[in-house]
């Protein structure tokens, strides 16, 4: 996956830029197919805005998040992120389960014929 950062109006520390990609380096437990993160961070005064834009092979998802520190906003868009990969997976997997819906799974299995 490849990570980039863009900082508008203030600047990211090496720190912060580090803690960056640890954080959406643990998507990928979710999807393997993430190709591309971009981070924007947006500072206007007291507050600090985080927009992450994650591309993956047919999906493109955005989380946007605003905190008065940037490290929080990134911490709040990132779990947003999360939770929106988890119910992807869960799609994915589920249809992976039930691959036919045409009900010949679900009938009963004839019981053998006991005599008394």
């Amino acid at each position: 996956m490849q990570i980039s950062t863009t900082a508008r109006h203030c600047e990211l520390d090496p720190e912060l830029r580090l803690f960056v990609h640890e954080r959406l380096e643990k998507l990928e437990r979710f999807a393997r197919d993430i190709v591309e993160a971009h981070l924007i961070v947006t500072a206007e005064g007291y507050r600090h805005e985080a927009e992450i834009t994650l591309r993956l092979k047919r999906h493109e998802m955005v989380s946007r998040e605003q905190s008065t520190e940037p490290r929080a906003a990134i911490d709040l868009a990132a779990d947003h992120l999360e939770a929106q990969l988890r119910r992807l997976k869960e799609k994915r997997v589920s249809r992976k389960r039930n691959p036919r819906s045409n009900g010949a799974a679900a009938e009963p299995a004839a019981e053998p014929a006991t005599e008394d």
